[in-house]
């Protein structure tokens, strides 16, 4: 009994060492609850801030931007977007820590690369409509892009990954059509499905660490 547990523990970590080798599973599934967490909280201050200016949503797609509005929205935007890197870096860094892995192997740093490449062409084409005044396909666009990258980057990471992507393109497809809804599409791919994957990834992943 004792010799068939030591091949199996043996399996397990030749198992382990060929998945580190060829995937960053370093990612933190508690890290995709906190981003969902940090968007919802946005959502809620950008509309709070609108009802105390007796206005909605509909109406930054509809009428002129003022000033205060449009700084107000891209600060709360800004402040999540660091707040959301910064918890996803640090958890992923805790868990790399406490499973005795580099962050910055090779599998890590091309899934890091594959992941900022589309999310820096969405963020200049954010820019871009800024620019032209076309603010009511912000939230459309910042989904569809990080959808991309998801995607983009699953194949050197948890294959997951990939549904979640798929998830945030829909709702940010849906959301151009129905422009009315872009705040609640945002709110529900950015905070809902990340919140949900995160859970689903610890469970599946991290909840059982000889899993992986």
């Amino acid at each position: 009994m004792t010799t068939y547990q030591e091949h199996l523990a043996s399996l397990q970590e030749i198992r382990s060492l060929m998945q580190r080798s060829s995937r960053f599973t370093a990612l933190s599934g508690l890290s995709g609850i906190v981003v969902g967490l940090l968007a919802l909280a946005g959502v809620r201050l950008i509309q709070w801030f609108l009802n105390q200016r007796h206005t909605s949503y509909q109406d930054i797609y509809q009428k002129p931007l003022t000033q205060e509005t449009g700084t107000f929205l891209a600060t709360v935007i800004l402040v999540v977007l660091v707040l959301a890197l910064s918890s996803v870096l640090v958890l992923t860094w805790l868990k790399a820590q406490k499973a005795r892995q580099s962050i910055w192997h090779h599998q890590g740093q091309r899934w890091f690369t594959t992941l900022c490449l589309p999310l820096a062409v969405g963020g200049v084409f954010c820019l871009v409509l800024l620019y032209h005044h076309l603010l009511f396909l912000l939230a459309p666009s910042m989904l569809i892009f990080y959808g991309l990258a998801l995607i983009h980057s699953s194949k050197y990471t948890f294959s997951d990954i990939r549904y979640l992507g798929m998830g945030e393109i829909a709702l940010g497809l849906l959301a151009c059509f129905q422009i009315e809804y872009g705040l609640l599409a945002w709110a529900a791919g950015f905070g809902g499905l990340n919140i949900l994957y995160g859970i689903l990834l610890h469970y599946k992943y991290e909840r059982n660490t000889s899993s992986l």
